[in-house]
């Protein structure tokens, strides 16, 4: 059971300044804010500044709710509590001395139990050609508890009225009578609906605008009283402190989430107080909507956000990920991920996703579509810390590939379908690439990498230190050891095929570059292994971790400074002669003696 008392819907302000105070102020005595412009059943209260020929209105009128001005909200807030309802009800003045309330006569016989709605006892055939004021009628006539059927109503159907538009001759026939669906406004108001002058109309979609247009110049100093009020609170009030089963916030809550709250404060530009409820919802099995978060994704890519606001959402993100992981999780929420993980804007899928945020923190302006510029310190961070997210997503997903490769090898008859469905697979492989290792998505990464390994040398002492080539290696040494695992047990040839051809296609970019790399690390003598070793599996991996911890793209010397580059001459030398016989050899003999299969058994 819905534990609010104060359950509102707003209707006929476009003021948006005067509805967002109304929306903070709902929350601020702890009431529920609905939005949208349809009717919700689950409503008690409309604030409405006068009668309207709005839904929202008509229906509220006929369910028996209360109907108030928007002073009630402002005076409660002032008060400190919610006050009383009845002089704040929606009047209409019909003459000098007289006033009449449109609405109190349904609203005082729903109370009392003599009807359930305006509407009760009505069996209504609804003849309205279009569907979208068919629907709208539907709505409104059920508010009133009356039980509404298409045409032809079913024969154990005692039909009371036909509503039509247009009301033809035809329609006259019928048993039952006809009505124009003006009727419904006649049977609410009786003859007061002429001074009241309403039409059936819908809510009007003029009244939305663009949450761009929306002054902000108050709402930071809120947002940092609100910030600053949240940080003298106990610790253990925030969900990155509490443990997922924890006994005061159990899972079985997470259920009832109802994020139409976070659709309204959205709407109302009310980024911060959205991101903040959603924080609070992230359990298993519950996904925030993803309009939801595309919006706040896109408000933090203009740059108008705080840090405090960005950090909260990578939070919100990484609590996401944690509670639903989609490589443990069905199909759906695998679709949900890749719906969620794309431009806002754009939505063109996850990789131009990814490479926007590269391409930003490099300063480049190779962007799905125009960003903010110069690059931004906030935004800066940002974009690196999505690139964080999706890396700690894609290593999730190679920790699972691997389990099910483990399972496979057992003899357990484990499907392959993670693999082959996993978000990283989708991401860097089109169905037409998945046989080679170098896709479109691959050569573009290791271009990124390049140019990030380039600039972090070059640019040391201007740049922000992002760490962008380590984060971008990263990314390459778990995409290549997943296709590595997905292809090896049935096409090793293909392997040692894909691996050679990335170590040929990397040094073919790095010619002329002027990369902190491979100085003295990749010659046939050195312990690290040779370029060459990159097309046998098992040398690549014994020599990866290796390189990993001495910086693939250059080593600190002892007075700080990096290497000087050689401009990758070992690896045109290495181009240019053939590798060693040892290399060359193919495996025979029993499993025991085939460095690949030692390899591979090396995974598990």
């Amino acid at each position: 059971m819905d534990r609010y008392t104060h359950v509102f819907q707003i209707s006929g302000i476009k003021d948006r300044e005067k509805k967002r105070a109304l929306v903070k102020g709902i929350q601020q005595l702890g009431g529920k804010y609905i939005g949208g412009s349809v009717y919700q059943h689950s409503s008690t209260h409309l604030i409405i500044p006068q009668a309207l020929s709005s839904e929202k209105f008509l229906a509220a009128c006929a369910a028996g709710k209360w109907v108030l001005t928007p002073d009630y909200v402002l005076d409660s807030v002032r008060n400190g509590s919610w006050l009383a309802e009845e002089p704040y009800e929606v009047a209409i003045s019909t003459g000098a001395t007289s006033t009449f309330y449109p609405v109190r006569q349904w609203r005082q016989k729903v109370a009392t139990g003599k009807l359930k709605g305006a509407f009760q006892d009505w069996r209504v055939v609804l003849m309205v050609q279009e569907p979208a004021r068919r629907a709208m009628f539907k709505r409104l006539l059920k508010a009133g508890r009356a039980k509404v059927y298409h045409f032809p109503p079913p024969s154990n159907a005692s039909v009371t009225h036909i509503m039509a538009k247009p009301v033809t001759e035809n329609l006259k026939s019928h048993s039952a009578p006809c009505y124009p669906v003006s009727h419904i406004v006649q049977h609410l108001f009786g003859n007061n609906c002429v001074d009241m002058k309403l039409n059936i109309t819908e809510d009007s979609p003029a009244e939305m605008t663009k949450a761009s247009d929306i002054d902000f110049s108050n709402l930071e100093t809120e947002l940092r009283d609100h910030v600053i009020k949240l940080e003298g609170r106990p610790r253990l009030y925030f969900l990155e402190f509490l443990g997922y089963h924890d006994p005061s916030r159990p899972q079985s809550q997470a259920t009832e989430m109802d994020f139409n709250n976070v659709g309204s404060m959205i709407e109302c530009g009310l980024f911060s107080e959205a991101l903040d409820s959603i924080r609070n919802a992230v359990f298993p099995g519950v996904l925030p909507p993803v309009p939801h978060l595309s919006s706040l994704l896109e408000y933090a890519q203009q740059g108008n956000a705080t840090s405090v606001f960005l950090r909260n959402l990578q939070q919100v993100m990484l609590n996401l990920l944690l509670t639903n992981p989609p490589w443990l999780a069905p199909s759906s929420v695998k679709k949900y991920f890749t719906k969620l993980l794309q431009c806002p804007r754009c939505k063109a899928g996850m990789w131009p996703f990814l490479e926007t945020a590269i391409s930003y923190c490099l300063s480049s302006k190779v962007t799905c579509h125009p960003l903010p510029g110069p690059a931004l310190p906030t935004l800066l961070h940002f974009h690196n810390d999505l690139l964080a997210f999706f890396l700690k997503l894609f290593q999730g997903e190679l920790h699972s590939v691997s389990t099910v490769d483990i399972m496979l090898a057992q003899g357990r008859g484990v499907s392959q379908a993670s693999a082959s469905g996993s978000l990283l697979n989708g991401t860097f492989w089109t169905v037409w690439e998945r046989s080679t290792l170098l896709s479109h998505a691959v050569k573009q990464l290791t271009q990124l990498l390049v140019q990030a390994a380039t600039q972090d040398y070059t640019e040391k002492d201007k740049r922000q230190k992002l760490n962008l080539a380590d984060t971008l290696l990263d990314y390459l040494s778990v995409l290549v050891e997943f296709w590595c695992q997905r292809h090896f047990r049935l096409n090793q040839n293909l392997v040692e095929k894909g691996l050679k051809d990335l170590a040929e296609h990397f040094a073919v970019i790095s010619q002329g570059a002027v990369l902190p790399a491979c100085t003295g690390k990749l010659s046939p003598e050195s312990q690290w292994g040779a370029p060459q070793d990159w097309t046998h599996p098992p040398k690549l991996y014994q020599s990866g971790n290796q390189l990993r911890k001495s910086e693939l793209f250059g080593e600190k010397n002892k007075s700080g400074e990096r290497e000087h580059p050689q401009r990758f001459e070992q690896s045109q030398r290495s181009r240019r002669d053939p590798p060693p016989q040892s290399l060359q050899e193919e495996p025979s003999g029993n499993g025991a003696s085939d460095p690949c299969a030692s390899w591979h058994r090396r995974q598990r």
